[in-house]
């Protein structure tokens, strides 16, 4: 069975090939890596810096271990240098992009291959601090330079263990066996290899959710922005009712008392003509509630609600049928109402858009409540969910059609979001066995009646 998900542009007809397409075309995914704030790492190389010097303070001062303090204290003070002549003629707030905070790290791991190499190698206990910039490059950085810092870390590993000067130690420095040795290598390089990956994966998730939920939340401001001007025009109504009905009036009395002949009756009879029409468009406003949020109307019946958050998705070809009903007998019969909020109208829009997108013929939308639920389920006869995909609903930048037309994978986490904002339930399958298509509910618990 083809997946599908939901997008913004519907395709001509749906697919013959498996696909999982995206939702709104807004673009937030395009945000640059390694923006992080220059001072973060210049702090983090100073603390490095001191941890260095105190270390071989200690070691040759302290402990009277011998080791060419000279090199030592000249790798030391370049890392310092560098870390002064960054910071000076850039402000403290100055944000530095990905390939710069690649750089800024790869001489990390360099300057620490020098002290490694100068110190004894992989049998120095501190090899491990290899690893630090390879884990602060995994949470900023972008794959590519992710995959540059790692090599160049496993590169450096290579060398020291190969090359480099006696450990500091008083008398001749242990001698540990070539195969110990072997597997501090290994390690040292499987670590790295982990802290790449695992990191980089959890700081991209953290990344791509910010991202929908930032998408999310312009969806949802974009639908109380239309909500507003609804409530703008029904205001506009309620109070442009009563001088116009005055309006209407005094011509009327006017085309009365007027002579037939008299040159200004014409005037008066546009007059009340458009009067007459004024009134009529505010009539409209007043009595629909799609596009009315004033009091009369915060509160609406379910299935009024959910065809005014789809009449915006019509579709040629495409029939879009309303079913309501209470679920069994002894239920009440008249529908329950709910808040017409932009969380639902949007949700349950972005729903629709996407059963229309992929449909053939025909969506089925069904509104039924009991006592204890009410629920909107939205069918369609188009290719239906993949099953492996069916776990995935939901999450952000889901997709394989990702960068085509703008689709982004966010409508179905937009529309679940939402939804759950109003405290529904959503849950994603296909049609009962026999038909053909997606089917998604939407289900509210303590549905409200009006009798209560």
């Amino acid at each position: 069975m083809a997946a599908r998900a939901e997008n913004a542009s519907p395709p001509a007809a749906p697919p013959a090939v498996t696909r999982l397409s995206t939702g709104p075309s807004s673009d937030v995914s395009g945000l640059p890596r390694g923006g992080v704030r220059l001072r973060a790492l210049v702090l983090i190389r100073w603390a490095a810096v001191a941890g260095q010097a105190f270390t071989a303070a200690v070691v040759h001062w302290g402990l009277g271990f011998g080791m060419p303090v000279l090199a030592v204290g000249g790798a030391i003070a370049l890392s310092a240098l560098l870390n002064l002549t960054v910071s000076i003629g850039r402000p403290a707030s100055a944000r530095i992009d990905d390939r710069e905070a690649a750089i800024f790290l790869a001489f990390d791991i360099l300057q620490l291959a020098v002290l490694l190499y100068l110190t004894g190698g992989l049998i120095n206990p501190f090899s491990l601090l290899l690893l630090a910039p390879v884990a602060i490059g995994a949470t900023i950085l972008s794959l590519a330079s992710n995959i540059a810092l790692t090599l160049l870390t496993i590169v450096s590993i290579a060398v020291v263990a190969l090359f480099n000067q006696p450990l500091p130690w008083s008398g001749p420095p242990p001698n540990l066996p070539e195969i110990y040795q072997v597997g501090v290598w290994v390690g040292l390089s499987l670590t790295t290899l982990l802290i790449t990956l695992y990191g980089w994966r959890l700081a991209e998730e953290a990344r791509q959710m910010a991202d929908a939920l930032a998408a999310a939340q312009a969806a949802l401001a974009r639908e109380q922005r239309l909500s507003a001007l609804g409530a703008l025009a029904a205001a506009a109504a309620h109070e442009l009712g009563s001088p116009l009905s005055t309006i209407a009036v005094v011509a009327k009395e006017m085309q009365r008392e007027i002579d037939s002949d008299d040159p200004l009756r014409e005037d008066i009879e546009l007059l009340a003509a458009e009067s007459d029409r004024c009134r009529s468009i505010l009539a409209r406003l007043s009595v629909d509630p799609a596009g009315d949020v004033s009091d009369a109307y915060t509160l609406v019946p379910l299935p009024a609600l959910i065809e005014a958050a789809a009449q915006n998705y019509q579709r040629e070809g495409i029939k879009i049928t309303f079913e309501s009903g209470p679920s069994g007998e002894g239920l009440p019969t008249t529908a329950p109402i709910q808040v017409r909020s932009p969380e639902i109208m949007q949700g349950i829009g972005n729903i629709v858009q996407n059963a229309v997108s992929f449909a053939r013929h025909e969506v089925l939308i069904s509104t039924r409540w009991t006592t204890e639920w009410a629920e909107v389920e939205v069918s369609d006869d188009g290719p239906g969910f993949s099953e492996a995909l069916l776990d995935e609903l939901g999450t952000p930048f889901i997709s394989t059609r990702q960068g085509e037309e703008g689709h982004m994978g966010l409508g179905v986490f937009i529309a679940k979001t939402l939804l759950e904002r109003t405290g529904a339930s959503v849950a994603f399958g296909n049609r009962r066995a026999g038909a053909v298509g997606a089917a998604v509910s939407v289900r509210w618990s303590n549905p409200v009646f009006k009798a209560t």
